[in-house]
């Protein structure tokens, strides 16, 4: 996999939360261009058990990968998590996101998910798949967020969980797909 961008690399220090810990194991994951599928996002698709409804990178696959890093940090995924939107219904609502919070937004009739990283101003910087048909993280307008979800955590929340401030570089996402 790639490595994290500079403006992103104080992430690899960062000791958790699991699923974001996860997303940073697949960054720069991409669809395979053309025929055929990236056998890793294929394999995604086995592990968590949506293979049968979910057949080539060419279909949006946001959901797939907040599913596979889910499984992989110890969560299960919400009924139908192929359709970002069902994200909403995964562990806890919070009024503000922080770091590791799952993030849903609206992407004109369908929806995104991906995984907070930190904000700007106007913007949540996201991890997520297929943005811009890869792994990668995105700034994203703060007036599209759906909703913001925590980690059910069984035990305790890890002592990173924050709200992080960063610098507004780069355009806006407007469409992830």
């Amino acid at each position: 996999m790639q490595t994290l961008p500079a403006q992103y690399e104080w992430l690899n220090l960062e000791p958790g939360p699991r699923i974001l810990r996860e997303f940073i194991k697949v960054y720069g994951t991409a669809e395979k261009r053309g025929a055929g599928s990236n056998p890793s996002i294929m394999e995604w698709a086995r592990a968590t058990g949506l293979s049968r409804f979910y057949s080539d990178d060419s279909v949006p696959w946001c959901g797939l990968a907040m599913a596979y890093v889910a499984l992989q940090a110890g969560w299960e995924p919400p009924l139908n998590p192929l359709w970002a939107r069902n994200w909403a219904n995964f562990g806890k609502p919070v009024a503000a996101p922080m770091l590791g919070d799952v993030l849903v937004f609206a992407r004109g009739g369908a929806g995104h998910v991906g995984v907070y990283v930190g904000e700007d101003s106007s913007a949540y910087h996201v991890i997520g798949g297929n943005q811009g048909d890869e792994v990668n993280i995105k700034r994203i307008a703060k007036n599209r967020l759906l909703g913001a979800r925590r980690c059910p955590w069984r035990i305790n929340q890890p002592s990173n969980v924050r709200r992080i401030e960063l610098a507004a570089g780069g355009k806006l996402s407007t469409n992830e797909a």
